[in-house]
């Protein structure tokens, strides 16, 4: 689904024969029950097409929950390794690697569309160097050190 505008989760139709497919808020999806998983299921009133909530997003069709996969995404996020996840959390390690990649493939396009409705000249992009580049330091010079000792005021 290739649009210009980001878009909640189930608020539009994912059938590409659909005349309203990738349409936001064109009023045509009701709640339609849940899945086997507990996952709430919408059906376009225009094709007659149901779906679930998470078609489209990093959750589809995987059999851990939601509470489980960004669990494990924010311990990656924090370091921890791929066998200690597995040790402590008993999912296989190509598992999470097979998360990890399709969250970056999402993060992927967010970030492109979001960068392609801004145009940033080199002034503003040199800016924004120099802003990440001293990120974590405080602004001017370091401070001198005085070289009096103990008790004795600095000149």
């Amino acid at each position: 689904m290739a649009t210009d505008q980001l878009a909640t989760a189930g608020s539009c139709c994912w059938n590409t024969g659909c005349p309203d497919y990738a349409q936001v808020g064109k009023n045509n999806l009701v709640k339609f029950g849940f899945t086997s998983k507990g996952v709430p299921r919408r059906l376009c009133k225009t094709c007659g097409q149901t779906f679930a909530m998470t078609k489209g997003t990093l959750f589809h069709g995987r059999r851990h929950s939601q509470d489980t996969i960004l669990e494990c995404l924010a311990l990656l996020a924090e370091r921890t390794s791929l066998r200690a996840l597995h040790r402590v959390k008993g999912i296989k390690e190509e598992t999470v690697l097979d998360w990890l990649h399709e969250a970056a493939a999402h993060v992927e396009t967010i970030e492109a569309l979001l960068l392609a409705r801004h145009r940033l000249s080199r002034v503003q992009l040199d800016a924004l160097w120099t802003y990440v580049g001293r990120k974590g330091q405080k602004g001017g010079d370091p401070k001198r050190r005085s070289r009096a000792t103990s008790g004795v005021a600095p000149p």
